[in-house]
C-alpha cells in the first residue's frame, strides 16, 4: 500500500514539478558523466589544473543529483535512475570522440548553461505551487552552475 503524500502541494503540481525535476536530474547526471569523463581523459599543458577542477565539479554534481532525486521522492514520485531514462530526458549531448582540453572546457560551459536553462524553466511552476524547498534547491544549483560556467568561460578567453 502506498502512503498518501500530504505536504500542502496538490498531486497535479507534485507530478508536474517531479517531471521537470526529472529533466533537471537527467541533465545534471549527464553533465556529471561528461565531467567525470573529461577528468579521466584530459591531456595537455593544463592537465593538472583541469584534472583537479573537473574532479571538484563532478564531486559537486554527484551530491547534487542525489539531492534532486531525493526531492522527487519527497514529492511522492519515482525518480528516474537508469541510463535509458536519462538519455530520453536529457538535453545534453554526449561526446564520443576525443576532444582537446579547450574543447572539453567549451563542452562543459554548454552543459552548465543547459542545466541553468532547465532549472530556470521550472521556477515559475515551482513558485505557482508554493514549493519553497524545490525553489531553494533550484536557486542553490543555479548559483553553482552560473559560477562554474563563468569560470570555465574565463579559461577560454585569450
Amino acid at each position: 500500500m502506498k502512503a498518501k503524500v500530504d505536504i500542502g502541494i496538490n498531486e497535479k503540481h507534485r507530478e508536474e514539478i517531479s517531471k521537470g525535476l526529472s529533466h533537471f536530474l537527467a541533465d545534471s547526471y549527464t553533465l556529471y558523466l561528461k565531467t567525470h569523463n573529461f577528468h579521466w581523459n584530459v591531456t595537455g599543458p593544463m592537465f593538472q589544473t583541469l584534472h583537479l577542477m573537473f574532479e571538484a565539479q563532478y564531486t559537486d554534481l554527484a551530491i547534487a543529483v542525489d539531492d534532486v532525486a531525493e526531492r522527487i521522492r519527497a514529492l511522492g514520485m519515482k525518480a528516474p535512475a537508469s541510463y535509458q531514462e536519462f538519455l530520453k530526458l536529457t538535453s545534453i549531448k554526449e561526446n564520443l570522440g576525443e576532444l582537446s582540453a579547450l574543447q572539453m572546457i567549451s563542452e562543459l560551459v554548454h552543459g552548465h548553461e543547459q542545466v541553468i536553462k532547465t532549472a530556470r524553466g521550472l521556477l515559475g511552476m515551482v513558485t505557482e505551487a508554493h514549493d519553497e524547498p524545490t525553489n531553494d534547491l533550484l536557486i542553490q544549483r543555479l548559483r553553482v552552475h552560473e559560477k562554474t560556467a563563468w569560470m570555465l568561460r574565463s579559461m577560454l578567453e585569450s
